[in-house]
C-alpha cells in the first residue's frame, strides 16, 4: 500500500449491498466481503450465519485518501443502513449484521466518533454502530465478493439492494467512477 491508500472497515447489514455501493466510488481501489470482530478462526459464511462466531458481515475497503476521505466514505455508509437498528437490517436478523465500524487508526476513530455525534442530533433513535479497533480480517468466499455485480437478477438483490444503490447513485453522483 502506498502512503496515500487507507483501509476502512465497515459492517451494516448483509455485505453485498455495501460491497456494491463502495465498488462504484473513484478513489476506491479495492472492496473485499468478509468477516472481522469474532472469536473463531478463519470463520465460514455458515458459521458467522449461525451468530456463533461472534464475527460481523463486512466490507474491507482500500481507498486512496488523495481522491476520497474516509469521512466521504462515513457518509456513505451511514445512508446504505440503518444505525439506529440494533444486530438487524431489515429481515436479516442477528450480531452478524450490526452496524459497526473497525477503524484502523485513531484518525478514524475520531471521526468516526464525530460523524455518529453529528448523526444522533439528526435522528431521535439512539444510534447503536459499534466503534472497535480493526481485528483480523477473513474475506468471504469467493462467490460472495461482487455478489450484486455477478447476480443483478437474484431477487434478493434486484428487490432489496437495486433500490439502496440507486439512492446511493443520486445522493453521491460526484464521488462515483465512470
Amino acid at each position: 500500500m502506498s502512503s496515500t491508500t487507507q483501509v476502512a472497515t465497515f459492517g451494516g447489514g448483509c455485505f453485498w449491498c455495501i460491497d456494491a455501493a463502495f465498488r462504484r466510488v473513484n478513489g476506491v481501489l479495492n472492496v473485499s466481503s468478509g468477516y472481522t470482530g469474532g472469536n473463531t478462526d478463519t470463520p465460514t459464511y455458515k458459521s458467522v450465519c449461525s451468530g456463533t462466531s461472534g464475527h460481523a458481515e463486512v466490507v474491507q475497503i482500500e481507498f486512496d485518501d488523495t481522491i476520497i476521505s474516509f469521512e466521504v466514505l462515513l457518509a456513505m455508509f451511514f445512508t446504505l443502513h440503518d444505525a439506529t437498528q440494533l444486530n438487524r437490517q431489515g429481515n436479516d436478523i442477528g450480531t452478524q449484521y450490526r452496524s459497526v465500524v473497525y477503524y484502523h487508526n485513531q484518525t478514524q476513530l475520531t471521526l468516526t466518533n464525530a460523524v455518529i455525534a453529528q448523526l444522533q442530533n439528526q435522528v431521535s433513535e439512539p444510534i447503536v454502530t459499534e466503534v472497535s479497533p480493526a481485528t483480523t480480517y477473513y474475506p468471504a468466499e469467493h462467490y460472495h465478493q461482487d455478489y450484486y455485480n455477478e447476480n443483478p437478477n437474484q431477487g434478493y438483490c434486484s428487490i432489496l439492494i437495486a433500490p439502496k444503490l440507486h439512492k446511493f447513485e443520486t445522493e453521491f453522483k460526484e464521488f462515483l467512477a465512470d
